[in-house]
């Protein structure tokens, strides 16, 4: 068993809903809301930002990974829109008008370049939780005669993603497919069910997100199914030892 109690546990938890180019989701900022709060109830010191342009993003991410250390838990939670383009996941910032596929590399985040940037600071542990796995529309800057409306067929999801040594990526759903954001609830449901398992005490991990797939597949009937990819070195590893109040 590899305890994370006396290790300091740092999280970066962003919720973007209200985009400048529609396609709002309702309840990202009640996931990352209470994600935060979880969190905090666990032992994490968190970082919240809400409905953030790419500029604040990109801010706060180096920051986030200036401050790691090679002895800490650190923990990234996103829940907004996402798409894949050309094998690579991008996180799609508030300031998303006239974003097309040529314009992702400057304007959107690169998920993997994050996941690749933190690893670099040699944490004990790594953890990404990604609830983004939506149908979203990428404009293509070419024009094409098949196509002269330049819209680009909608791209379902995310790809999968190379977890690094000592890490683990839960995707809200299969690569390539589709999440539910939980109309008419106040949580995506991938949330909901994170928010239920994530804080019971001396849990492995792996456990945390087995017991997530399956409510999530019990409650979609099997719609929508969780993908996590994982590069664990330890058996046993709990997120909250006990909790803090």
């Amino acid at each position: 068993m590899a305890t994370t109690g006396s290790r300091r546990k740092l999280a970066l938890v962003i919720g973007i809903g209200e985009y400048e180019g529609g396609q709002k989701l309702p309840n990202a900022e009640n996931d990352a809301n209470e994600m935060s709060a979880v969190l905090e109830k666990i032992g994490f010191i968190v970082t919240k930002k809400l409905h953030s342009a790419r500029i604040e993003m990109r801010f706060a991410l180096v920051a986030f990974e200036e401050s790691i250390t090679s002895s800490d838990v650190v923990l990234f939670y996103f829940a907004g829109h996402g798409t894949q383009w050309e094998n690579h996941n991008y996180l799609i910032p508030k300031d998303n008008n006239g974003i097309d596929n040529a314009s992702l590399k400057t304007r959107a985040i690169d998920a993997q370049k994050v996941l690749d940037e933190f690893s670099v600071r040699d944490p004990f542990l790594t953890i990404f939780l990604l609830d983004c796995c939506r149908t979203y529309d990428v404009r293509s800057s070419n024009s094409n005669p098949r196509n002269p409306t330049g819209n680009e067929p909608k791209l379902n999801g995310l790809k999968a993603m190379d977890a690094k040594a000592g890490s683990l990526i839960a995707f809200a759903c299969a690569a390539g497919a589709t999440a539910d954001d939980g109309i008419g609830q106040k949580n995506g449901l991938f949330t909901k069910h994170l928010l239920k398992h994530i804080a019971i005490p001396k849990q492995d991990i792996r456990t945390t997100l087995a017991l997530v797939t399956d409510g999530v597949m019990a409650e979609s009937n099997s719609r929508q199914i969780p993908f996590v990819n994982l590069s664990l070195r330890y058996p046993h590893i709990p997120l909250c030892d006990e909790l803090s109040g």
